[in-house]
């Protein structure tokens, strides 16, 4: 048995092992924020981030009316607090957000942005997680879609900007070449509109980010349902203005969040685990 004396000397060799742990997780976050991030931004304290607030589970509006939340919002904030600053999620277009940005409006944007290479040639992506296209129909009596194929003589609901809108009228010029009626594309200013056509029966399908489809089906209570399956896996990017200095303390940190396994938790948070990438890079579109 160990002396009273003994014990207190253990007690506190002990409680000097969990404060020097301590220390080395704060050096270490401390590391990340420091590595590289552009004193301007530091300066400012506090980053405005442009979100389409209508792309559940990604960002959407909260039940109070005005915060938008989602899986984007938990992981900017995430890394917003290793990089020591604040993130302030602002609701815009999704097609006016990468104008912003070349136009100094926003610092940066997380809102379900697949990274290509048309896109890089004016921002830089920062990966955090890899998703593909789905087609969603009414639940009763709805079209079948297999695939792009089966949108000929279809009119398809698409949110405006998004890779889905070229996606659609490439299908259609395919399908007059090959004789079949054209797609009609019908484009809408946020996701909900399109969701809406869908509704309607304006629209016989609805295409979107396969996180995003899966959760239009769930919260329609039986309304939608999936269709075929998801193609064009890609990753989504953390999208900063071009040669801004963000790129690398971004994926700093996002690496920082993998490693801790706060970012597990988030995606498991959304139901999005499957999109889950292993690390983060910056700019690899390949189409």
């Amino acid at each position: 048995m160990k002396t009273h004396q003994s014990l207190k000397h253990s007690i506190s060799r002990a409680l000097g092992l969990g404060a020097a742990l301590v220390l080395v997780a704060i050096v270490t976050a401390t590391s990340v924020s420091a590595a590289g991030l552009p004193a301007k931004y530091k300066d400012k304290g506090v980053l405005t981030v442009a979100s389409d607030a209508s792309y559940a589970p990604m960002e959407f509006i909260g039940k109070d009316g005005k915060t938008i939340v989602g899986a984007d919002v938990d992981l900017g904030h995430a890394i917003g607090k290793v990089l020591g600053v604040k993130f302030k999620f602002v609701n815009a277009s999704f097609d006016s957000i990468i104008p912003g940005l070349q136009a100094g409006k926003y610092d940066l944007s997380m809102s379900a942005f697949s990274d290509t290479k048309k896109r890089e040639k004016v921002v830089d992506f920062v990966t955090y997680l890899v998703a593909g296209t789905s087609f969603y129909v009414k639940a009763h009596g709805g079209a079948k879609i297999k695939g792009l194929d089966d949108l000929c003589g279809k009119t398809a609901a698409i949110e405006k900007g998004t890779i889905q809108v070229d996606d659609a009228y490439a299908q259609s010029k395919k399908c007059t070449a090959a004789g079949k009626s054209a797609v009609t594309v019908s484009v809408f200013p946020d996701q909900n509109g399109a969701n809406l056509a869908v509704a309607s029966g304006r629209a016989q399908v609805g295409m979107a980010d396969s996180p995003v489809a899966a959760w239009i089906v769930k919260e329609s209570h039986g309304q939608f349902k999936l269709s075929g399956k998801a193609y064009n896996n890609v990753p989504y990017g953390i999208v900063v203005p071009k040669n801004s200095g963000l790129a690398k303390p971004i994926r700093a940190a996002v690496e920082h969040l993998i490693k801790n396994g706060e970012y597990a938790k988030i995606l498991n948070k959304w139901g999005i685990s499957q999109g889950a990438l292993k690390t983060s890079k910056i700019n690899v579109a390949t189409q």
